[in-house]
């Protein structure tokens, strides 16, 4: 039995359906104490952040061996591709960088009661060695300037950046363009007609 879709026609079992909404109760939960997401995305945190999150998941054609999430802070998009990766990409490694270690107990509190398999590295981007993931992704976390020099840093050889943008993203794009080479993809927003989901391969200095 499949449940109405997430949007762009990704239909999901009931298991994965109830999965994400007690993942999206537990971030209204936590939210008073820790600041995961604007309090204001709140009443509409099925769209703002669980949809929002699954067309990022929708972009890869062939799901990859190894997606990274970076700065992954409330989950999204990574703790919902952990929760869609057990049902459509079960040989999938998925990796929760995050600094912040309150951020990191309700990564694994996420974890640990939907039963997603993820590994939470609890240190700063910066520190951690090349993961040479196959997809990165990074929502609402720095400038594209910055987002390019993880994935330069983070991306295997073959690999693709994912990463959300707003109203600014051309902006962004010019400005990365004066520092960077790289191929880039634009995806219309699925929840927002004034944002993007920017796919863009190995970046390299210019």
């Amino acid at each position: 039995m499949s449940f109405p879709d997430l949007g762009g026609g990704l239909s999901v079992s009931r298991e994965t359906w109830d999965r994400l909404e007690h993942y999206t109760d537990l971030l209204k939960k936590w939210n008073p104490r820790i600041n995961l997401v604007s309090p204001s995305t709140l009443d509409e945190a099925w769209t703002r952040h669980i949809v929002d999150s699954a067309q990022i998941w929708q972009i890869p054609q062939e799901k990859p061996a190894h997606w990274a999430d970076l700065g992954s802070g409330g989950g999204f998009p990574g703790l919902v591709v952990a929760i869609l990766r057990d049902e459509f990409a079960p040989d999938m490694r998925v990796t929760l960088v995050e600094s912040d270690q309150r951020k990191c107990a309700f990564l694994r509190t996420v974890l640990r009661e939907t039963g997603a398999t993820a590994n939470v590295e609890a240190r700063r981007i910066e520190e951690i060695p090349s993961l040479r993931a196959d997809v990165l992704s990074a929502r609402a976390l720095a400038s594209l300037n910055k987002l390019l020099g993880f994935a330069d840093h983070h991306l295997s050889e073959t690999g693709m950046a994912l990463f959300p943008k707003g109203a600014q993203a051309e902006k962004e794009i010019a400005e990365a363009r004066k520092m960077w080479q790289f191929e880039l993809t634009r995806h219309t927003s699925l929840t927002d007609p004034n944002a993007v989901v920017l796919q863009i391969g190995v970046p390299t200095h210019v």
